[in-house]
């Protein structure tokens, strides 16, 4: 397949980076952007904080700029991405800088809760002509509903959205037929919730439980297991998934990345391992509510009595 000219490959005409700066800064980056991102300080020089900035933030888009260069745009409306959590849309602006910008009728929805923030990036992004973003006053399941998002979405990244709201857009991302997800997992706190509800009969069922009988144990056992049940479930509703870091684990204990790309084959051997794990784990009811498995896989969700 013939890949797309990114920002970098097609000539822009923003505003050329500082001779010091050429081996930070991409060719053809808004030195702007990152100005007003915090990134680059007012007269365009790096500190060592920023440097390192930098670094995660064009580490990150190497992953996702892999995804979208494999992604056939549809002629008529190019490429769409919904950015969940958005907080400042720094991802949402380095994408939009460096790919969707030169790429024709292709669009990103940034969807945050905070109000101040999505004013902030909207005020961003018409000083900056970037007219092909948006962004939505909305939590991730509300958006689900939202007239103000198209039909389907290509692309669905959550980066360090709290707890459920990964598994929100898991199910926004769904809903919209998306061809890829971006996610990096923060604060899973249902699955140990669940653990913790249930921990004596555990214990006494098997000694596995001793894995999560310890507070800060049930808190990292269920962050783990969480983890592990969303891999499985893309894959049983039909995606290829890879997981690995985002970036060293000196720069944030939150650090796993997973990426998912449509493949169209649900695996039934995830959706067994699936229930069985919720099973074992005595979470169930999950599946009736996180991880409702497609009937074609063959695997019954009907909880027994």
């Amino acid at each position: 397949m013939k890949q797309r000219k990114t920002g970098a490959q097609a000539g822009t005409t923003t505003t050329p980076a500082p001779h010091a700066l050429a081996a930070e800064v991409r060719p053809g980056q808004s030195v702007e952007l990152l100005k007003e991102l915090h990134i680059l300080t007012r007269d365009g020089k790096l500190n060592q904080d920023s440097r390192r900035k930098l670094k995660q933030v064009y580490h990150l888009y190497q992953f996702i700029e892999k995804l979208l260069q494999e992604l056939p745009a549809p002629k008529s409306t190019g490429l769409t991405l919904a950015d969940h959590g958005a907080g400042k849309s720094y991802l949402g602006f380095i994408l939009y800088d460096l790919f969707f910008k030169n790429l024709a009728g292709s669009h990103i929805y940034g969807i945050e809760t905070r109000a101040e923030l999505v004013d902030k990036s909207r005020e961003l992004a018409a000083r900056l002509d970037f007219d092909r973003m948006s962004f939505l006053n909305l939590t991730v399941a509300e958006s689900a509903q939202s007239k103000e998002l198209p039909g389907r979405i290509d692309v669905v990244t959550a980066l360090h959205a709290c707890d459920t709201a990964t598994d929100d857009a898991i199910a926004f991302g769904l809903q919209k037929n998306a061809q890829a997800f971006v996610l990096v997992p923060c604060c899973q706190a249902e699955v140990a919730r669940h653990l913790s509800q249930g921990k004596a009969l555990s214990l006494a069922r098997t000694p596995l439980a001793e894995l999560w009988r310890h507070p800060l144990h049930t808190r990292e056992m269920g962050s783990q297991i969480t983890n592990v049940l969303r891999c499985l479930y893309l894959e049983a509703r039909g995606y290829q998934v890879t997981v690995t870091e985002l970036v060293g684990w000196e720069h944030s204990m939150k650090n796993e990345l997973i990426l998912a790309r449509y493949t169209g084959q649900r695996k039934r051997g995830s959706a067994e391992r699936l229930r069985a794990i919720l099973q074992e784990f005595g979470l169930l009811t999950l599946l009736d509510t996180r991880f409702t498995l497609p009937e074609d896989n063959g695997v019954d969700n009907a909880i027994p009595a």
